[in-house]
């Protein structure tokens, strides 16, 4: 599956998927499409570090 360490990292740390979304700045569903196809690094980097902010938050 596509970008499986980003889904781990949501399940792993109880991070919704819209959660996620709303932090990076786009709706839902064009998130759940990017993770449909490999992101680059930089992107994917990116977002692991928003679940991580999101994580600390909590």
């Amino acid at each position: 599956m596509n970008n499986q360490e980003i889904r781990d990292a949501m399940n792993h740390s109880g991070i919704k998927q819209w959660q996620v979304a709303e932090a990076y700045g786009i709706h839902e569903g064009n998130f759940s499409r990017k993770l449909r196809h490999e992101l680059s690094e930089d992107e994917r980097m990116k977002i692991l570090a928003i679940i991580q902010d999101l994580k600390d938050k909590r």
